[in-house]
């Protein structure tokens, strides 16, 4: 299974951009997908994830402003990003929990997408 990521890019503050994320592999079910962000210095994060019943988590300080959406058809998710502020200046991971079917059963994984880079200017 590989994630492609596109999107990212450099705008200022109080500017908008939209990333995308298709999944691409073998697997039976997409059961969540999402995004995730590494400010500059700083940890992992989680910003957004959405369930395949649409359920959706966002991190506090994006939730009025970030909206994660999915096309299930396509195995792509999607996010938007409004009102951006230097503080979410970081590289934006795309990530999937995929179950696939094997003779011994219907393990899940996740996997990763490659970073894509969000500058926010002031």
């Amino acid at each position: 299974v590989q994630l492609q990521a596109c999107g990212g890019g450099l705008v200022k503050a109080g500017g908008c951009l939209t990333s995308s994320c298709a999944a691409f592999g073998n697997f039976f079910s997409i059961n969540v997908m999402g995004w995730y962000r590494q400010p500059p210095g700083k940890q992992r994060e989680l910003v957004a994830t959405m369930t395949s019943g649409n359920s959706t988590r966002y991190k506090d300080s994006v939730k009025a402003r970030f909206t994660i959406s999915r096309d299930n058809a396509k195995n792509t998710v999607y996010l938007r990003m409004n009102d951006l502020n230097p503080e979410d200046t970081a590289v934006y991971y795309c990530n999937a929990e995929v179950t696939v079917v094997t003779d011994w059963g219907t393990p899940r994984f996740g996997y990763w997408g490659q970073g894509t880079l969000v500058t926010v200017s002031s």
